[in-house]
Protein backbone atom coordinates (compact mmCIF):
# COMPACT_ATOMS: atom_id res chain seq x y z
CA UNK A 1 0.00 0.00 0.00
CA UNK A 2 1.58 3.29 -1.23
CA UNK A 3 1.93 6.08 1.61
CA UNK A 4 0.29 9.27 1.86
CA UNK A 5 3.75 11.45 1.17
CA UNK A 6 4.33 15.48 2.19
CA UNK A 7 4.58 15.60 -2.10
CA UNK A 8 0.78 14.52 -2.07
CA UNK A 9 -0.43 16.38 0.88
CA UNK A 10 0.96 19.78 -0.90
CA UNK A 11 -0.68 18.98 -4.15
CA UNK A 12 -4.33 18.41 -2.90
CA UNK A 13 -4.19 20.95 -0.65
CA UNK A 14 -2.57 23.59 -3.58
CA UNK A 15 -5.69 21.71 -6.07
CA UNK A 16 -8.24 22.62 -2.67
CA UNK A 17 -7.10 26.15 -2.53
CA UNK A 18 -7.41 27.21 -6.24
CA UNK A 19 -10.46 26.19 -6.94
CA UNK A 20 -12.29 26.63 -3.44
CA UNK A 21 -10.54 30.07 -2.69
CA UNK A 22 -12.06 31.89 -5.18
CA UNK A 23 -15.69 30.29 -4.01
CA UNK A 24 -14.85 31.40 -0.87
CA UNK A 25 -14.10 34.99 -1.49
CA UNK A 26 -17.63 35.49 -3.81
CA UNK A 27 -19.29 34.44 -0.52
CA UNK A 28 -17.26 36.69 1.96
CA UNK A 29 -18.46 39.80 -0.87
CA UNK A 30 -21.86 38.79 -1.12
CA UNK A 31 -22.20 40.05 2.07
CA UNK A 32 -20.59 43.38 1.10
CA UNK A 33 -22.55 46.48 1.94
CA UNK A 34 -20.45 48.77 -0.93
CA UNK A 35 -21.62 48.80 -4.06
CA UNK A 36 -18.00 47.95 -5.29
CA UNK A 37 -17.23 44.37 -5.32
CA UNK A 38 -13.52 44.79 -4.30
CA UNK A 39 -13.98 47.25 -1.68
CA UNK A 40 -15.05 45.78 1.87
CA UNK A 41 -17.81 48.29 3.32
CA UNK A 42 -19.23 46.27 6.11
CA UNK A 43 -21.35 43.40 6.60
CA UNK A 44 -24.65 43.62 4.82
CA UNK A 45 -27.44 41.23 3.36
CA UNK A 46 -28.76 44.10 1.26
CA UNK A 47 -27.89 42.64 -2.10
CA UNK A 48 -29.86 39.47 -1.34
CA UNK A 49 -33.09 41.50 -0.81
CA UNK A 50 -32.19 43.54 -4.41
CA UNK A 51 -31.97 39.72 -5.93
CA UNK A 52 -35.29 38.92 -4.32
CA UNK A 53 -36.65 42.56 -5.85
CA UNK A 54 -35.06 41.92 -9.29
CA UNK A 55 -37.54 40.38 -11.75
CA UNK A 56 -35.77 39.73 -14.40
CA UNK A 57 -33.35 37.59 -12.79
CA UNK A 58 -35.83 35.43 -11.12
CA UNK A 59 -37.31 35.24 -14.29
CA UNK A 60 -34.11 33.94 -15.90
CA UNK A 61 -34.09 31.68 -12.62
CA UNK A 62 -37.41 30.21 -13.05
CA UNK A 63 -36.86 29.32 -16.98
CA UNK A 64 -33.58 28.03 -15.79
CA UNK A 65 -34.90 25.62 -13.23
CA UNK A 66 -38.06 24.98 -15.25
CA UNK A 67 -35.33 23.69 -18.45
CA UNK A 68 -33.03 21.83 -16.17
CA UNK A 69 -35.93 19.75 -14.38
CA UNK A 70 -37.58 18.52 -17.54
CA UNK A 71 -34.49 18.07 -19.58
CA UNK A 72 -32.83 16.19 -17.38
CA UNK A 73 -35.75 14.10 -16.51
CA UNK A 74 -36.32 12.97 -20.55
CA UNK A 75 -32.14 12.31 -20.42
CA UNK A 76 -32.33 10.19 -17.63
CA UNK A 77 -35.20 8.16 -18.83
CA UNK A 78 -33.58 7.97 -22.26
CA UNK A 79 -30.17 7.57 -20.78
CA UNK A 80 -30.98 5.06 -18.49
CA UNK A 81 -32.66 2.81 -21.91
CA UNK A 82 -29.40 3.24 -23.85
CA UNK A 83 -27.35 2.35 -20.97
CA UNK A 84 -29.80 -0.81 -20.60
CA UNK A 85 -29.29 -1.64 -24.04
CA UNK A 86 -25.69 -1.28 -24.10
CA UNK A 87 -24.90 -3.38 -21.64
CA UNK A 88 -27.60 -5.93 -21.83
CA UNK A 89 -28.34 -6.65 -25.69
CA UNK A 90 -24.50 -7.98 -26.55
CA UNK A 91 -23.53 -7.99 -30.12
CA UNK A 92 -26.32 -6.57 -33.01
CA UNK A 93 -26.34 -4.89 -36.31
CA UNK A 94 -25.14 -1.62 -36.12
CA UNK A 95 -24.50 -1.41 -32.15
CA UNK A 96 -20.86 0.24 -32.90
CA UNK A 97 -22.75 3.19 -34.55
CA UNK A 98 -25.44 3.90 -32.16
CA UNK A 99 -23.08 3.79 -29.05
CA UNK A 100 -20.80 6.31 -31.46
CA UNK A 101 -23.83 8.31 -31.79
CA UNK A 102 -24.52 8.33 -28.12
CA UNK A 103 -20.90 8.82 -26.97
CA UNK A 104 -20.55 11.98 -29.62
CA UNK A 105 -21.42 14.55 -27.77
CA UNK A 106 -18.84 14.07 -24.88
CA UNK A 107 -16.25 15.35 -27.76
CA UNK A 108 -18.39 17.09 -29.79
CA UNK A 109 -17.85 21.33 -29.18
CA UNK A 110 -20.72 23.60 -27.73
CA UNK A 111 -20.55 25.40 -30.75
CA UNK A 112 -21.26 22.79 -33.39
CA UNK A 113 -23.97 21.41 -30.93
CA UNK A 114 -25.78 24.53 -30.67
CA UNK A 115 -25.35 25.39 -34.26
CA UNK A 116 -26.68 22.47 -35.54
CA UNK A 117 -29.52 22.37 -33.45
CA UNK A 118 -30.03 25.76 -33.89
CA UNK A 119 -30.17 24.96 -38.38
CA UNK A 120 -32.52 21.74 -37.24
CA UNK A 121 -35.30 23.80 -35.63
CA UNK A 122 -35.03 26.47 -38.25
CA UNK A 123 -35.26 23.71 -40.69
CA UNK A 124 -38.65 22.00 -39.11
CA UNK A 125 -39.88 25.35 -38.48
CA UNK A 126 -39.88 25.07 -34.47
CA UNK A 127 -39.59 28.53 -32.81
CA UNK A 128 -36.85 28.87 -30.32
CA UNK A 129 -38.47 28.69 -26.56
CA UNK A 130 -38.24 26.75 -23.77
CA UNK A 131 -39.30 23.72 -25.82
CA UNK A 132 -35.52 24.23 -27.65
CA UNK A 133 -33.72 24.97 -24.98
CA UNK A 134 -35.20 21.55 -23.31
CA UNK A 135 -34.64 19.27 -26.29
CA UNK A 136 -31.01 20.93 -26.95
CA UNK A 137 -30.09 20.27 -22.98
CA UNK A 138 -31.83 16.51 -23.17
CA UNK A 139 -30.25 15.88 -26.40
CA UNK A 140 -26.01 16.75 -25.00
CA UNK A 141 -26.94 15.45 -21.14
CA UNK A 142 -28.62 12.31 -22.32
CA UNK A 143 -25.03 10.46 -23.19
CA UNK A 144 -23.66 11.85 -19.65
CA UNK A 145 -26.67 9.59 -17.78
CA UNK A 146 -25.69 7.17 -20.40
CA UNK A 147 -21.80 6.42 -19.51
CA UNK A 148 -23.20 6.34 -15.19
CA UNK A 149 -25.53 4.15 -15.79
CA UNK A 150 -23.99 1.94 -18.06
CA UNK A 151 -20.90 1.56 -15.78
CA UNK A 152 -23.45 0.39 -12.77
CA UNK A 153 -25.14 -2.28 -14.84
CA UNK A 154 -21.96 -3.24 -16.04
CA UNK A 155 -21.24 -4.62 -12.08
CA UNK A 156 -25.19 -5.77 -11.81
CA UNK A 157 -25.76 -9.56 -10.74
CA UNK A 158 -27.67 -10.40 -13.43
CA UNK A 159 -28.39 -13.84 -11.19
CA UNK A 160 -31.00 -11.58 -8.95
CA UNK A 161 -33.04 -10.98 -12.07
CA UNK A 162 -33.20 -14.99 -12.98
CA UNK A 163 -33.97 -15.28 -9.32
CA UNK A 164 -37.23 -13.32 -9.74
CA UNK A 165 -38.19 -14.65 -12.76
CA UNK A 166 -38.07 -18.02 -11.48
CA UNK A 167 -39.86 -16.37 -8.72
CA UNK A 168 -42.94 -15.74 -11.14
CA UNK A 169 -41.98 -12.05 -12.13
CA UNK A 170 -42.27 -10.64 -15.64
CA UNK A 171 -39.48 -8.74 -17.56
CA UNK A 172 -41.41 -5.69 -16.49
CA UNK A 173 -41.69 -6.52 -12.80
CA UNK A 174 -37.80 -7.56 -12.35
CA UNK A 175 -36.94 -4.40 -13.92
CA UNK A 176 -39.17 -2.57 -11.39
CA UNK A 177 -38.28 -4.64 -7.99
CA UNK A 178 -35.17 -5.54 -8.79
CA UNK A 179 -32.93 -4.02 -11.32
CA UNK A 180 -33.79 -0.42 -10.69
CA UNK A 181 -33.76 -0.48 -6.84
CA UNK A 182 -30.19 -2.02 -7.42
CA UNK A 183 -29.26 0.97 -9.93
CA UNK A 184 -31.28 3.71 -8.62
CA UNK A 185 -27.98 5.32 -7.06
CA UNK A 186 -26.21 5.46 -10.92
CA UNK A 187 -29.67 6.79 -11.60
CA UNK A 188 -30.08 9.42 -9.57
CA UNK A 189 -26.26 10.23 -10.09
CA UNK A 190 -26.85 10.79 -13.51
CA UNK A 191 -30.07 13.06 -13.38
CA UNK A 192 -27.64 15.09 -10.97
CA UNK A 193 -25.12 15.35 -13.48
CA UNK A 194 -27.49 16.50 -16.18
CA UNK A 195 -29.23 18.78 -14.35
CA UNK A 196 -25.78 20.38 -13.65
CA UNK A 197 -25.00 20.36 -16.83
CA UNK A 198 -28.43 22.41 -17.79
CA UNK A 199 -27.98 24.81 -14.95
CA UNK A 200 -24.02 25.97 -16.43
CA UNK A 201 -24.96 25.50 -20.23
CA UNK A 202 -24.23 28.78 -21.42
CA UNK A 203 -22.94 28.23 -25.44
CA UNK A 204 -25.92 25.24 -26.58
CA UNK A 205 -28.69 27.63 -24.46
CA UNK A 206 -27.69 31.26 -26.00
CA UNK A 207 -28.13 29.32 -29.62
CA UNK A 208 -31.64 28.15 -28.76
CA UNK A 209 -33.14 30.20 -26.59
CA UNK A 210 -35.76 33.14 -27.72
CA UNK A 211 -36.03 36.15 -26.58
CA UNK A 212 -38.72 35.19 -24.21
CA UNK A 213 -36.82 32.30 -22.76
CA UNK A 214 -33.68 33.62 -21.13
CA UNK A 215 -31.72 31.42 -18.95
CA UNK A 216 -29.82 32.73 -16.10
CA UNK A 217 -26.37 31.28 -16.84
CA UNK A 218 -26.90 34.21 -19.88
CA UNK A 219 -28.54 36.57 -18.01
CA UNK A 220 -25.52 36.57 -15.98
CA UNK A 221 -23.49 36.61 -18.28
CA UNK A 222 -24.95 39.85 -19.86
CA UNK A 223 -24.73 41.61 -17.08
CA UNK A 224 -21.12 40.61 -16.50
CA UNK A 225 -20.27 42.40 -19.66
CA UNK A 226 -21.39 45.63 -18.03
CA UNK A 227 -19.41 44.83 -15.02
CA UNK A 228 -20.03 42.42 -11.70
CA UNK A 229 -22.39 43.55 -9.20
CA UNK A 230 -23.18 42.01 -5.81
CA UNK A 231 -26.51 40.57 -6.72
CA UNK A 232 -24.59 38.40 -8.49
CA UNK A 233 -22.82 37.54 -5.93
CA UNK A 234 -25.19 37.12 -4.18
CA UNK A 235 -26.97 34.58 -6.62
CA UNK A 236 -23.87 32.80 -6.83
CA UNK A 237 -23.87 31.94 -3.52
CA UNK A 238 -27.24 31.08 -3.15
CA UNK A 239 -26.45 28.56 -6.47
CA UNK A 240 -23.73 27.38 -4.30
CA UNK A 241 -25.78 26.76 -1.63
CA UNK A 242 -28.33 24.84 -3.34
CA UNK A 243 -25.91 22.39 -5.20
CA UNK A 244 -23.98 21.53 -2.16
CA UNK A 245 -27.09 20.72 -0.29
CA UNK A 246 -28.12 18.69 -3.01
CA UNK A 247 -24.58 16.85 -3.39
CA UNK A 248 -24.67 16.43 0.24
CA UNK A 249 -28.48 15.34 0.01
CA UNK A 250 -27.87 12.48 -2.34
CA UNK A 251 -23.99 11.04 -1.09
CA UNK A 252 -26.52 10.60 2.02
CA UNK A 253 -29.37 8.94 0.76
CA UNK A 254 -26.59 7.06 -1.57
CA UNK A 255 -24.60 5.53 1.70
CA UNK A 256 -27.44 4.58 3.30
CA UNK A 257 -28.86 2.72 -0.04
CA UNK A 258 -25.92 1.02 -0.02
CA UNK A 259 -25.36 0.01 3.31
CA UNK A 260 -28.89 -1.30 3.07
CA UNK A 261 -28.47 -3.54 0.45
CA UNK A 262 -25.35 -4.76 2.32
CA UNK A 263 -27.52 -5.68 5.67
CA UNK A 264 -30.31 -7.43 3.12
CA UNK A 265 -27.23 -9.68 1.33
CA UNK A 266 -25.72 -10.50 4.83
CA UNK A 267 -29.48 -11.46 5.62
CA UNK A 268 -29.71 -13.67 2.85
CA UNK A 269 -26.22 -14.92 3.07
CA UNK A 270 -27.06 -16.01 7.06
Amino acid sequence: MRKFTWFNAVSLTFGFVFLYIPMVILIFYSFNASKLVTVWAGFSTRWYGELINNQAFLDAAWVTLKVGFISSTIATILGTMAAFVLVRSGRFFGRTLFSGMIYAPLVMPEVITGLSLLLLFIAIGLDRGVTTIVLAHATFSMCYVSVVVSSRMATFDESLEDAAYDLGCTGWDAFRSVTLPIIMPAVIAGWLLAFTLSLDDLVIASFTAGPSSTTLPIKIYSSVRLGVSPEINALSTIMIAIVTFGVLSVSIYSKRVIERQKREEQLANS
